[in-house]
């Protein structure tokens, strides 16, 4: 069954004794017929080492270390008798491992048992693969979704630009006849020209970003750092598609205007810039700035990730509003810096202010992919801390114990709350088991599964150690086959003390329990609380996360607390530290999330970064006659390249400050929602960098621009077509 066998010694026989592998052995010190203290649920125990057990080549695994017990004490510490986690079956010779595993499939049907095979078996033989996997899928999800929504966006932002460039050139085709299909399909064709060698150079360095990726998740500890990466030339290939698709959607979006014109208006609206919007435009913008502030109030009245997608989500559908809308945005806001400018610079000031004004179009064109880069990392960074600290400031201030006693190296014996409600002093000692449930949601002919933290507490423990705000029923009913639900997911199932709640345990066992109470901090105890014997049983590890003890109030606390030290002695690895200490639940895995969150981030913020600056460069080196002009009429290299400089600060502190306004509402709304104060948590030296990031980003790439732009001799560049 496995690359293990007897290198020395025999099987275990009795319930007093092991057999280890020779990597444990070496590292313990251990031999056959000596002695190991194992603790498994409990303190300690001692025994009896009869065999040292060895893979074919080496002394061990990479991935972990292996105790083998007699089968009698395995059934007794798996804590589930008559039952096993997982059957390993051997084909006979010339039998395929594929059609071996359909035949148990039909024989013991696929709806009780998951059969697999090859590769497959990591799942069941290690845990975290199963999770990185599901991980993993998940974020390529979400990760996929918002770059290829900010790739239309960008790339539409960067062809509406690369089209209004070229406008006399379109309003001249249309002038003599082409007709506005021809002029879609000539767009579209360019576009799908660069967009297919873009996209096979962009596929194969996805490979480099894709090991980057696993580096880095293995780096935080997301994935183990042994998972690989699986390399396939379907991702490529999708990509690839997705890519195409992506270009063709923003070729027709950024077509329509200039196939539209009228061939008698054409050159008239090619002469100057175009000022009025389409009213059409201007409603669909507004809508959208409407919608995306209706979503952001939903965090007021829903709580959780649903609260937090619908905030992250608001600010896009806000940033894609203010982009429709951006040219009448952007005039707005140059009006109102145009005098700061004129102040700033008699001659520099004053011709910054009258292009930014006059341009309000090509403004727009620089301003959004900046203020999308903006609004998107403040607004994924601030939910993310701001998520975090709610539940930590929430399990603060529900948790009332004086002291609590968690693990250094994993979980806490059910022993140890036992050991020390016995403790002079401890008025009460409360188990604390973090869990999950499963729920399943019908979606049309899907079914979703869905799951939710929760946490076994012993009701009859509770009293002055947590306090989870209970609305209704008693908190102390919570014995037996029972369950406490967050106020907020009864109301959404409708569900009243007294009924009946179905679900799912983390291990998949369905679970039918009576409602005894309702409870509002579902973000330190999660939507569902279980009796502690009762979510215990459905875990892993039948251990305790954590023991909340409260002393009596006449007892002495130097001696409480020296006598729960003490307990270390009889449970290795078990510390004490006060109850203002308390860790949310789930302060790990929330913590990996936040990191996989930055990552993805980046990638993101590392592409709109590029399109922002090829945005800011093509915007300024179409001007090469307008400089030419400027310095033939008497205005200096210096005076031209302090223009520039002032105009990239106002492009880039509009952007900043929309970006700015746009993250802040919806994060606004969701710290009153999740924590009551409208200040986001986090440090503000990452809105410091955004910002400072954002400023720098565009004072090079215009500053670059303008100094290659300047190169030419005024004579020479002012005869350049336009």
């Amino acid at each position: 069954m496995a690359p293990f066998s007897l290198r020395d010694g025999r099987a275990p026989a009795g319930a007093d004794e092991v057999v280890l592998d020779a990597d444990l052995a070496s590292r313990s010190g251990a031999v056959v017929g000596g002695h190991v203290k194992i603790a498994v649920r409990s303190a300690p125990v001692d025994f009896v080492v009869s065999g040292i057990a060895a893979p074919k080549s080496g002394d061990g695994l990479t991935r972990q270390s292996a105790v083998f017990f007699s089968p009698e004490k395995a059934v007794e510490l798996a804590g589930t008798p008559g039952q096993a986690h997982a059957i390993g079956v051997l084909a006979d010779p010339g039998v395929t491992p594929g059609g071996l595993a359909d035949r148990i499939r039909d024989a013991v049907g696929s709806d009780k048992v998951t059969v697999t095979t090859g590769v497959e078996r990591s799942t069941v033989e290690f845990l975290d693969v199963s999770q990185t996997r599901m991980l993993l899928m998940a974020l390529a999800g979400s990760f996929g979704g918002f770059a290829l929504l900010i790739a239309v966006f960008v790339v539409a932002s960067t062809l509406a630009l690369v089209i209004n460039q070229r406008r006399r050139e379109f309003a001249l085709l249309r002038a003599i006849a082409a007709t506005p299909q021809q002029i879609r399909k000539l767009i579209g064709a360019e576009t799908m020209l660069v967009a297919v060698v873009a996209g096979v150079l962009g596929s194969g360095l996805g490979v480099a970003v894709g090991f980057g990726l696993r580096n880095a998740f293995g780096a935080i500890g997301v994935i183990p750092p042994d998972f690989e990466l699986a390399l396939s030339p379907i991702p490529l290939v999708v990509a690839l598609l997705l890519g195409l698709g992506t270009a063709r959607l923003a070729a027709w979006s950024a077509s329509r205007r200039p196939s539209s014109i009228r061939p008698v208006e054409a050159l008239g609206e090619a002469a100057v810039e175009r000022k009025d919007l389409g009213r059409v435009r201007v409603l669909i913008g507004c809508a959208l700035v409407a919608v995306g502030l209706g979503g952001s109030l939903v965090p007021i009245f829903v709580r959780g990730e649903a609260g937090m997608a619908a905030s992250g989500a608001s600010a896009l559908v806000i940033v894609i509003g203010l982009a429709v809308v951006g040219p009448k945005v952007v005039a707005f806001m140059t009006r109102l810096i145009a005098p700061v400018l004129n102040r700033t610079s008699r001659i520099s000031g004053y011709l910054a202010a009258a292009n930014s004004q006059a341009n309000a179009r090509r403004l727009a064109a620089a301003v959004t992919p900046v203020m999308l880069a903006v609004s998107f990392a403040l607004t994924m960074f601030y939910s993310q801390t701001s998520a975090a600290a709610a539940r930590q400031e929430e399990t603060v201030e529900s948790t009332t114990a004086d002291h609590v006693l968690a693990s250094t190296t994993g979980g806490l014996s059910p022993e140890v709350a036992e050991a020390a409600r016995r403790i002079p002093g401890v008025a009460a000692a409360t188990p604390v088991v973090r869990t999950e449930v499963i729920n399943t949601v019908r979606e049309q002919e899907n079914l979703r599964v869905e799951r939710y933290g929760a946490q076994g507490l012993d009701g009859a423990q509770v009293r002055g150690n947590v306090d989870l705000g209970v609305v209704s029923g008693k908190i102390a009913d919570l014995t037996g086959n029972t369950v406490a639900m967050s106020e907020s997911e009864a109301d959404w199932y409708e569900k009243k003390i007294g009924d009946e709640v179905e679900f799912y345990f983390g291990d998949g066992a369905p679970a039918k329990l009576r409602l005894v109470a309702t409870y509002t901090r579902d973000q330190a105890f999660g939507r569902y609380v279980l009796p502690a014997d009762l979510a215990r049983a459905h875990t892993g590890d039948r251990m305790d996360d954590s023991v909340l003890v409260r002393q009596q109030p006449d007892a002495d606390p130097a001696t409480v607390t020296a006598a729960l030290r003490d307990l270390a002695t009889r449970y290795p690895g078990l510390a004490v530290t006060p109850g203002s200490a308390i860790a949310a639940p789930a302060g790990g895995q929330q913590q990996a999330q936040f990191y996989v969150n930055l990552v993805a981030v980046g990638v993101i913020l590392g592409y709109v970064v590029i399109s922002v600056a090829n945005t800011l460069v093509m915007s300024t080196a179409q001007r090469s006659r307008e400089f030419a002009l400027l310095r033939l009429i008497g205005t200096t290299k210096r005076q031209v390249v302090r223009m520039m400089r002032f105009e990239a600060l106002a492009t880039v502190g509009v952007a900043a400050l929309l970006g700015t306004v746009v993250a802040g509402v919806p994060l606004v709304l969701l710290n009153l929602g999740l924590r009551g104060t409208p200040l986001p948590s986090g440090t503000v030296t990452v809105f410091g960098g955004v910002i400072a990031g954002a400023i720098l980003l565009g004072l090079v790439s215009l500053g670059l621009a303008t100094r290659v732009a300047l190169r030419s001799k005024p004579i020479e560049a002012i005869g350049l077509r336009e």
